[in-house]
C-alpha cells in the first residue's frame, strides 16, 4: 500500500527524494495519522501527536550520495511570521522552513519506515547515541562528538521502523552496492507553535 502510494507520487516527479508527501497522497496521510506509525509516535511522545512532515529518501545507482553528520533543525511552516527565537528562514521546494528553539525540536520524534531492505552496504543510517541531549550543536561541538563518541550503525529490513529525535546526530554513507533504499520519513510533534506560526502539512 505505502510503496504504491509513494511510487504514484514519484512517478509524476521522477526524483529520488520527495518532500511534502502528506499533501500529495491521501494514503500516506491516512497511514501517518491513523496507522501504526501514529500509534508508535503517540507512545513515544506520551500524547496525541500531529504529523507535520512526510519525506521520501532513496538511494539508487543514479542517485547515491553521502550525508554528513548533522541534526534536523528546520521545520516546515505555512507562512513566515517573524517570531523571537525562530530563524534562520529558508525555502525548500516552495515550502517555507525555519529553525525553531530547541524545546520545539525536543518535543518531536521522526519515524523512518523502511520500504526496502537497507544494509550496511546500501547506506544505512548511523547515529551518535545520546547526542540529542546536548541541544543544538555548533560545528566544533559536532566534530568533538564525532571524535569522542562511538557511533551506532542501524541497518534495517523491509517493514522496519527506526524512531529518532531530530536533534540526534546522524549521517549515512554512499551505498557501496546501491539499490532502491526507499525510506518514508514521518515527523510528529506535540507542541503548539507560537505567534500565529502554523505547521505547513499538519
Amino acid at each position: 500500500m505505502l510503496v504504491s502510494a509513494v511510487e504514484a507520487v514519484r512517478k509524476e516527479q521522477a526524483l529520488a527524494g520527495l518532500r511534502n508527501l502528506l499533501s500529495q497522497s491521501k494514503t500516506i496521510r491516512e497511514f501517518a495519522t491513523r496507522g501504526l506509525a501514529a500509534e508508535i509516535a503517540a507512545q513515544l511522545l506520551n500524547g496525541k501527536p500531529t504529523v507535520v512532515r512526510g519525506i521520501l529518501f532513496d538511494k539508487t545507482p543514479q542517485s547515491n550520495w553521502y550525508v554528513t553528520w548533522h541534526q534536523d533543525l528546520s521545520i516546515p511552516v505555512r507562512k513566515r511570521v517573524e517570531t523571537e527565537g525562530y530563524g534562520p528562514w529558508s525555502v525548500k521546494e516552495g515550502v517555507i522552513h525555519v529553525q525553531p528553539p530547541s524545546e520545539i525540536l525536543e518535543r518531536m520524534v521522526s519515524l523512518r519506515i523502511h520500504l526496502d531492505p537497507c544494509s550496511v552496504e546500501n547506506g544505512a543510517i548511523k547515529f551518535i547515541p545520546g547526542s540529542h541531549l546536548a541541544g543544538k550543536l555548533e560545528p566544533d561541538a559536532i566534530e568533538t562528538m564525532k571524535a569522542d563518541r562511538e557511533m551506532m550503525l542501524c541497518p534495517a529490513e523491509r517493514g522496519d521502523i527506526i524512531a529518532m529525535k531530530p536533534l540526534i546526530l546522524h549521517a549515512s554513507s554512499k551505498a557501496v552496492s546501491p539499490d532502491h533504499r526507499r525510506v518514508l520519513h514521518l515527523e510528529y510533534n506535540c507542541a503548539e507553535l507560537p505567534n500565529g506560526l502554523e505547521w505547513a502539512e499538519a
